[in-house]
């Protein structure tokens, strides 16, 4: 039997059911809007094909990409929050606090311990922005301190990975004071001739870049990261007047001298490798000699 070529239309495939697509398969950039598979993303390590955004990955994952493996050994981790100021604003600051531990499994925003990176032994500790924005409050700072104290008793250089909105409003002054109790722990390395190697990752602002973020002795940032005190549509408005073109993004920073490499994520443990066995020669090689290959590296 013949069927009129209207009801093939309204039977056949036009007319059938789109399948539906798994949440978290496709991505969009946010940078440029390139649509991302996301397998093909995480081999990536979360930077995008088509303009090099990098996406913001937990903490834990920068530790299995920058150190060797098996070798991380997590300190100070029963260090827990409180509600000193009792802070409550939409929320508590007490069940906020339980949110953010139960979504992170962390305690708070730092993680830090020992390590090795190529065989050498580091201090390492990272933000975690998943746990209330990274932000710095009384066990932050703490812990930021304490794992830099460690690393000066023990020889080790230190470094951190900050990705952080600033300090923690819910502690109010309290916070503001881990400013300068981390700044007063990189005096201390810098007395003792130990190496701080800060990274900045996307964002890294406010109270943390403010204090011991910005003074390493070496200042990585990834590419195109927000970095600043103030983002910047507070500075535009207050100081009324038209921003540069990407300013505050790793990029710009490094035209301008304030920070000293924007490496890719994926060569960021060759990097740490170099400067790390630079500051153990005992300044048998300059540092132009190991800059130059670096910035080399990842010039593309």
């Amino acid at each position: 039997m013949n069927i009129p070529w209207y009801k093939r239309i309204t039977r056949g495939p036009a007319r059938q059911k789109k399948k539906d697509i798994p949440k978290g398969v496709w991505l969009k950039c946010k940078d440029c809007g390139e649509v991302l598979y996301e397998g093909q993303l995480r081999r990536a390590l979360w930077v995008c094909r088509k303009c090099n955004y990098h996406f913001r990955i937990p903490s834990r994952q920068y530790f299995d990409l920058l150190l060797d493996s098996d070798s991380f050994v997590e300190l100070f981790s029963a260090i827990a929050p409180t509600d000193p100021l009792k802070f409550k604003d939409t929320k508590s600051y007490t069940d906020r606090i339980k949110a953010s531990q139960h979504k992170t499994g962390l305690k708070d925003a730092a993680v830090v311990g020992t390590a090795a990176i190529t065989g050498m032994p580091v201090a390492i500790g990272a933000l975690e922005f998943s746990f209330m924005g990274g932000s710095m409050g009384s066990v932050v700072g703490e812990k930021i301190s304490r794992i830099m104290d460690h690393g000066r008793e023990q020889g080790f250089p230190v470094i951190t990975i900050t990705s952080t909105g600033g300090a923690r409003m819910q502690e109010g002054i309290l916070s503001l004071m881990q400013m300068a109790k981390t700044a007063g722990a990189v005096a201390r390395l810098r007395r003792d001739g130990i190496p701080f190697i800060s990274i900045l990752t996307h964002p890294s602002t406010a109270g943390v870049l403010a204090s011991y973020a910005s003074l390493g002795d070496i200042l990585i940032a990834e590419p195109k990261a927000l970095l600043g005190f103030a983002g910047p549509r507070v500075i535009q408005r207050t100081i009324r007047q038209e921003l540069p073109e990407g300013f505050q993004s790793s990029e710009f920073f490094m035209e301008h001298g304030m920070v000293d490499m924007v490496v890719h994520r994926a060569d960021l443990r060759s990097v740490l490798s170099k400067v790390l066995r630079f500051f153990s020669d005992n300044g048998t090689h300059s540092f132009e000699e190991l800059e130059s290959p670096i910035r080399a590296e990842n010039s593309e």
